[in-house]
């Protein structure tokens, strides 16, 4: 696993440049005109995983859990597990690029997950589960292409990755009860032996990156 970090580190440190996302989020609204902020769009299976990451890395602002890439508008979380929507399940997260870069950002995706596994996370099966990267802009595109692309000549993985990059077209704001799931059900089975093993293994190897007192 340390040379799996290690060589995606490497291959994170051989891009240059940022990017500019998208200012309008479907669903939750952010202001990120006025503040220079930007948009990334991932999908690592569970969306309660995801947000429960990437909410602790500094420089990210938001982090709202949802659905993209179907073709139902508004759909319920019970739609969406039915497979039928096209929906993942993501994130929507709006960062800072003074503080953290798109670039890191996909560090973490790669890192957290495992992008090998067609429409499955562990024991989470089906298409809404996929691993994907919705892109913003060309950049975005690029960057995401580039880093999957040198992870699979590397032979990172054991496996090709799988993952899904495609442009963004929608996200739907999950219910209530998903958003910040893990800060309100901690004692929860799920979180307590899916989610807390793997934020303890993130926070090992992202250390230098979490937000002071998490």
């Amino acid at each position: 696993m340390k040379s799996i970090k290690f060589i995606i580190i490497i291959i994170l440190v051989s891009f240059t440049t940022t990017v500019n996302a998208q200012n309008k989020i479907k669903g939750k609204r952010v202001s990120n005109t006025e503040n220079n902020y930007e948009t990334a769009t991932f999908g690592t299976g569970c969306f309660w995983c995801t947000e429960a990451i990437f909410q602790k890395l500094n420089g990210v602002k938001s982090v709202v859990s949802g659905y993209s890439g179907g073709t139902v508008e508004n759909p319920s979380y019970n739609e969406v597990c039915t497979g039928n929507t096209g929906h993942a399940e993501v994130c929507q997260i709006v960062y800072d690029p003074a503080v953290i870069s798109y670039k890191e950002l996909l560090k973490v995706f790669w890192s957290v997950h495992d992008p090998t596994t067609l429409n499955r996370q562990g024991a989470d099966v089906g298409t809404q589960y996929r691993s994907v990267i919705f892109y913003h802009n060309n950049r975005q595109k690029e960057l995401a292409l580039k880093y999957k692309n040198e992870l699979n000549k590397a032979g990172v993985f054991p496996n090709p990755i799988v993952t899904e990059i495609s442009p963004y077209t929608n996200f739907y704001e999950a219910e209530n009860y998903h958003q910040d799931y893990y800060a309100r059900n901690k004692s929860q089975p799920y979180c307590s032996f899916v989610i807390t093993p793997k934020l303890k293994k993130f926070e090992k190897v992202f250390k230098d990156k979490i937000k002071k007192g998490n």
